[in-house]
Formats: structure tokens, C-alpha cells, sequence
């Protein structure tokens, strides 16, 4: 394949920073641009799945939507990756907690990710492969973090096929009492494709609910949890 590819129309590896945020919203990314980068140049529109590259504190960084779910944003894990030769991959995304001590607002960073997903099916035999991040960039983010004081917990991600998932109790259970952080839907995917192409991923989350406590942000709360999770990302990226 060559550039531009089917879903991303950028005709130069040149219009994409080496490091890429990715929101699931491509209307998210859209935030990011207005209100944290500047000379900012629009790189995608296909598909409705906006792109842009700008400069954060003079560093160039770029912000493009995933999409929600593995099938979806592994297209664009596996383009950028593989076709406009950037380095980095960081999802900043939404999660619901799994443990009483993740509460509302509190930032995740995954340091693996679990999943019912068959994308590994056939490439590893009867060997479950686990697949993690990049381990400077992990410890890079933690520390940041807490620098800039965010409630932060490191920990196992479960990235979920389904968003409407009727989940056994027991499964449930299991994941909680082995310590499985909350529930999102892509991070899985990030992982195995910077794996494949050696390259660097990380997730990063808010908590936006939690399935032990059943409570939910407020469209407020959202938004402020979320910009902090965003300036995490921006501080982190390297150009």
C-alpha cells in the first residue's frame, strides 16, 4: 500500500508528528487542536475522522481520532504506524472503573491489556500472548502524573469486543479479584500493533463511570477530568 492510504488521505509522512494522541471521538481530537496546539494544520478528513498536526509548548505533535472499538482503530494503528513512520501512539480515552478504589476522574494507565478479542487467534499457538506498552514511556507518564498531582493508578486494562457487554457475574468477579482495573475498548489493539511494527504505545484513561458503584461523570466533571488527561498526553509526547 502506499500513501495516502484508504482511510487516512495525508500525502506526506511529513504531515504527521512522530508522536499521535488518539481520542476514540474524532471531535475530541478537534478539541485537543483548538485548544492546545497552535499553527495547526488539518492532515485528515476521510471518513469523517478528523487529524490535525500543531505544536504543544514548540514541540510538533499530532491528534487524530481511533474510532471505538479494536477492529476500528487498528486500521489506524497499523496505517500510521506502518505507512507514515511515526514512533508513537498514545490513546487517551474514557473507562469504567472495576475496582472500588478507581474512582470518578481518577487517571489509568495501562500497564497491560486483557481482552476476549480473537485478533491474536493463529499467531502464537496455544500460547496467550499478553501484550504491553513501551516501559520508558509508561514510567515517563506515571511520574508526570503525579507531578502535575492527578489521582493516578497503574494497572491491567480489559479492552471489551462490546460496549453493550452482558458480562457474567462470575467473569466479572475474576477480573476484579485479579486486579483488573477498569473496562475500555481499544488499548488491546494499540498494543499488539506496536508490538508488530516495534514501535512505542500507551493508554492513558479518565475514569468517566464506574460498573462497581454505578455512578457516572457529569458533563462538567467530563470535561475538566478530560483536559487533564489530555495535557498528560501532550507533556509526555516527544517529537
Amino acid at each position: 500500500m502506499t500513501i495516502p492510504t484508504p482511510h487516512i488521505s495525508a500525502t506526506s509522512a511529513d504531515q504527521i508528528a512522530k508522536t499521535v494522541l488518539m481520542p476514540g471521538d474524532p471531535l475530541r481530537a478537534k478539541f485537543i487542536a483548538d485548544n492546545f496546539l497552535t499553527d495547526v494544520s488539518q492532515f485528515n478528513e476521510t471518513r469523517g475522522m478528523l487529524g490535525f498536526t500543531g505544536y504543544y509548548n514548540g514541540k510538533r505533535v499530532s491528534v487524530m481520532g481511533s474510532g471505538m472499538g479494536i477492529p476500528s482503530s487498528m486500521i489506524y494503528f497499523n496505517e500510521l504506524f506502518d505507512f507514515y513512520d511515526v514512533d508513537t501512539i498514545i490513546r487517551i480515552g474514557t473507562a469504567g472503573s472495576m475496582q472500588k478504589d478507581v474512582k470518578l476522574h481518577d487517571i489509568v494507565i495501562a500497564t497491560s491489556a486483557c481482552s476476549e478479542s480473537s485478533i491474536n487467534d493463529n499467531l502464537f499457538g496455544n500460547v496467550h500472548f499478553s501484550p504491553t506498552p513501551d516501559f520508558d514511556l509508561l514510567i515517563e507518564a506515571y511520574q508526570k502524573s503525579l507531578d502535575l498531582g492527578y489521582r493516578t493508578h497503574c494497572g491491567q486494562v480489559q479492552s471489551s469486543d462490546q460496549f453493550y457487554n452482558d458480562m457474567p457475574d462470575q467473569v466479572f468477579e475474576n477480573l476484579q479479584k485479579y486486579g483488573v482495573l477498569c473496562v475500555e475498548m481499544e488499548t488491546y489493539g494499540l498494543y499488539m500493533a506496536a508490538r508488530r511494527h516495534g514501535k512505542k504505545g500507551l493508554g492513558i484513561f479518565t475514569i468517566s463511570d464506574s460498573l462497581v458503584e454505578n455512578t457516572a461523570d457529569s458533563a462538567e466533571d467530563r470535561q475538566k477530568s478530560y483536559t487533564n488527561m489530555m495535557k498528560l498526553a501532550l507533556e509526555i509526547a516527544h517529537e
